[in-house]
C-alpha cells in the first residue's frame, strides 16, 4: 500500500498558500482518481482508494507543517508500509514556480516539515516530490513568503504543477522513482 502525503497547514487561512502546494497536489491526485478525502485518522485528513491497481492512502497531515512527521509515522506504522511505499509532496523555494524535482532520499534542505518526517522516521530515505514555489523576494521574511498566495500570473503555472505532481505519483508507483526522476526532473531543468 502506498502512502501519498501532501504537506501543508490546515484551515482556510492557509488554503492555496505556497506552503500548501503539497495539499493541492494531493487533492488533485484524489480528484483525478475519484478518491474522496473523507476521513480523519492519524492526525491527517485521508482518502483510501486504488490508482491503476495500486492501493493508496492519500493523506494531508493536520498537525501543522513543522510536526508533519507525527502524522507520517502514525500512517506508516498503522498501514505497516515500507519507506519505499511513501511519497511526500511539498513546496521548495529553491525551484522556479511550477518546477518539479523528485528525490529518493536526502536532507530536509531547510524545510521544517521534511526535517520532522526524517526525525520521526529515523531516515531520509523516502521518495519526495518537490514543487517549486520560487525564492522569496529580497527583504521578505521567509514565513511571510511561504504563507503568502500566488500571484494571478502564477496560478495557471501552479495548477499545471499540481497536475504534474499528481502524474508523477502515478509514475513513481507504476514505473519506479528513477523513471519518474528522469521524466520530470529533466523537464524541470529545461532539457
Amino acid at each position: 500500500m502506498y502512502i501519498i502525503v501532501g504537506l501543508g497547514n490546515p484551515g482556510s487561512k492557509y488554503a492555496d498558500t505556497r506552503h500548501n502546494v503539497g495539499y493541492n497536489s494531493a487533492m488533485c491526485l484524489a480528484k483525478n482518481y475519484n478518491i474522496s478525502i473523507d476521513f480523519s485518522k492519524h492526525d491527517a485528513m485521508c482518502g483510501k482508494g486504488v490508482i491503476e491497481a495500486n492501493k493508496v492512502i492519500i493523506a494531508m497531515p493536520i498537525t501543522y507543517m513543522n510536526l508533519s512527521g507525527v502524522s507520517v509515522s502514525k500512517l506508516m506504522n498503522y498501514y505497516k508500509a515500507d519507506r519505499d511505499e511513501l511519497i511526500v509532496i511539498y513546496d521548495d523555494i529553491s525551484l522556479e514556480p511550477g518546477q518539479l524535482r523528485i528525490r529518493k532520499k536526502g536532507s530536509a534542505g531547510g524545510h521544517n516539515g521534511i526535517k520532522n518526517i526524517i526525525q520521526m522516521l529515523g531516515s531520509d530515505e523516502f521518495t519526495r516530490i518537490k514543487v517549486g514555489v520560487g525564492s522569496k523576494p529580497k527583504g521578505w521574511d521567509l514565513a511571510d513568503y511561504v504563507l503568502g498566495h500566488f500571484s494571478k500570473e502564477e496560478e495557471p503555472v501552479m495548477n499545471e504543477a499540481f497536475e504534474q505532481a499528481a502524474n508523477a505519483c502515478v509514475d513513481i508507483m507504476n514505473n519506479g522513482a528513477d523513471y519518474a526522476m528522469n521524466k520530470y526532473n529533466a523537464k524541470a531543468s529545461g532539457k
